[in-house]
């Protein structure tokens, strides 16, 4: 499928745009490709763009003082990710975001959203719908490491995205799960 048909498909289960309408929208978008390790945003660079995953894995990361590795998502296809905190403040980028695979993404700059937003009303429900769910997401993965041990959250993303553990490699999962490699191989191995 290509891109303007994957993206299409992913609005339609929210919103409802007409053709020319779509066009219109798709048309702010720009394709960018990136090879396996190749790295979309830098802690520190100017952000003004979101991105749309078309095909293959990023993450999003951030490094502490003591150089751990601490990983907020992983983006699959048809999911959205940025330094939304960078994006939104004008500010710099605290975090990073790289390929675990091959991708394609579509990239929407902030300006282009808001533009299309304040014009197609039903752009601005889809991103209003977006937004809410992701913040749903983010705050059930923060209760999850306050009240869930290491088996219990190894369990939530297992349910939740099988696919990871064939896309990801298993030192990343464990950082995302915030224990360590050997952890993550006594659970992986018990399941």
């Amino acid at each position: 499928m290509e891109a303007k048909e994957i993206l299409k498909e992913h609005i339609a289960k929210t919103a409802s745009l007409t053709d020319e309408q779509f066009d219109y929208f798709f048309s702010h978008f720009k394709l960018l490709s990136y090879k396996k390790g190749q790295t979309v945003i830098t802690e520190g660079d100017k952000v003004d763009c979101e991105y749309f995953v078309l095909s293959g894995c990023l993450k999003a990361f951030f490094i502490n003082d003591d150089i751990k590795m601490y990983i907020l998502q992983f983006a699959m296809p048809t999911w959205w990710t940025s330094d939304y905190n960078a994006l939104y403040n004008n500010s710099r980028a605290t975090i990073n975001i790289d390929c675990i695979t091959d991708v394609e993404i579509l990239c929407l700059s902030g300006a282009d959203r808001e533009k299309l937003c304040n014009e197609i009303h039903q752009v601005e429900h889809f991103f209003r719908w977006r937004t809410n769910r992701g913040y749903v997401a983010s705050q059930k993965r923060l209760l999850s490491f306050m009240n869930n041990d290491a088996r219990k959250r190894y369990e939530e993303l297992l349910a939740l995205y099988p696919q990871l553990y064939n896309l990801v490699p298993k030192h990343l999962i464990a950082a995302y799960l915030g224990i360590s490699r050997e952890t993550l191989s006594r659970l992986y191995s018990a399941h």
